[in-house]
């Protein structure tokens, strides 16, 4: 299990050190600004929506490891899924934060990683920041969110 909880340091850190996706997205028709004030995570997503589909997608900020690297994840897995898979995905990762314990789903791969924030209450929202913002710009117009 050690090996297990140093790969996922190692994917965070990763992230953190290089975000992937981040700045603006240019022609993005959908932007929510995020903000986590007990930690001081402040991020803006932009969501670029074609039909049913999530064809880009990016973000910048300032925030923890946790929360950028939850941010650059994030991205990695939406780019070209649809509403429906994207909303299901943030359900999916919403429990693996939440939940009570066990062995998250195989099929989040890298997103496993965040399974470890269960353990310390207060980075779960750190973690849930950006999935956050990504469900609102999914279901509505532009916005904000915040995670107290």
């Amino acid at each position: 299990m050690n090996e297990l909880q140093d790969l996922y340091r190692e994917v965070i850190l990763d992230h953190n050190r290089d975000p992937r996706n981040f700045g603006e997205l240019a022609d993005a028709n959908r932007v929510v600004e995020g903000v986590n004030p007990l930690c001081g995570d402040k991020m803006t997503l932009y969501v670029k929506l074609h039909g049913d589909t999530v064809e880009d997608v990016s973000f910048k900020g300032t925030g923890c490891a946790i929360s950028v690297a939850s941010s650059s994840m994030m991205t990695e897995r939406v780019k070209g899924s649809s509403i429906g898979a994207t909303l299901a995905l943030f359900e999916q990762v919403h429990d693996m934060l939440t939940g009570s314990g066990g062995e998250p789903p195989a099929d989040l791969d890298k997103l496993a990683a965040l399974a470890g924030v269960r353990e310390f209450p207060s980075r779960v929202k750190c973690a849930s920041l950006a999935w956050h913002a990504l469900k609102a710009a999914l279901t509505g117009p532009n916005g904000k969110v915040s995670t107290e």
